[in-house]
């Protein structure tokens, strides 16, 4: 049963997400504790491979934070969840054809109404923001969104940052409440083990040769 509080943290024990571990075969789901706050960890930048479980962990965060929210028990060993008036996701690859709209103008869309809707009270879920464009255009864009969700009205917003753009690791050196994180994996024999893990630090690699032969490119 969580414990609702309105001191702007959400700390998650052992986290889980409820429909993901019921439909994997194969593996068991790993668990992973996250904390967010409003004085040091407020916007975690997460970087790791395709495949690794960076869209599992942000959804199950927001999947926790909800339940809490209307009453119900959560996923998790243990959570503490601060009382958040909306949660923004900017996650997955849609266009709108019939508008004349590409895949890259509404995550851009998207992206602008979170901006300008968010409140410090709020919880931001951005996944791989930017990728739709040139790679410097995506990290410029990318990097200003996480800069500008940082200085939110003067108080940042809570905020997961999945990304690929190992670049926005640096905005933790410029950043007093941004915290670098990533998704443990291993290598071994020219392949990666996914551990599923979500540690503290940043990565600079995103495997994404070995990802590509794993789906069979040959």
């Amino acid at each position: 049963r969580p414990e609702m509080t309105d001191d702007g943290c959400i700390h998650i024990e052992e986290g889980r997400h409820p429909v993901v571990e019921k439909m994997i075969t194969g593996e068991r789901f790993v668990p992973n504790t996250i904390h967010m706050d409003d004085q040091d960890n407020q916007i975690l930048i997460i970087t790791g491979p395709n495949m690794a479980g960076k869209s599992t962990v942000l959804r199950q965060v927001a999947l926790v934070t909800i339940m809490a929210q209307m009453g119900s028990y959560v996923p998790a060993r243990q959570a503490e969840i601060a009382v958040t008036d909306r949660i923004f996701t900017r996650v997955g690859a849609l266009d709108n054809l019939a508008a004349g709209q590409s895949t890259f103008m509404v995550e851009m869309q998207e992206t602008a109404n979170i901006l300008n809707s968010a409140t410090p009270k709020s919880l931001v879920i951005m996944d791989e923001i930017g990728r739709g464009t040139s790679t410097f255009d995506g990290v410029s864009i990318a990097w200003a969104v996480a800069d500008y969700l940082h200085d939110l009205k003067g108080h940042g917003v809570k905020t997961l940052f999945a990304t690929h753009y190992h670049e926005l690791t640096e905005l933790s050196r410029k950043k007093q409440r941004v915290k670098n994180f990533n998704i443990a994996v291993k290598e071994w024999n020219d392949e990666i083990i996914f551990l599923r893990k979500l540690v503290q630090g940043g990565t600079n690699r995103s495997y994404g040769i070995q990802v590509a032969r794993l789906a069979g490119i040959p």
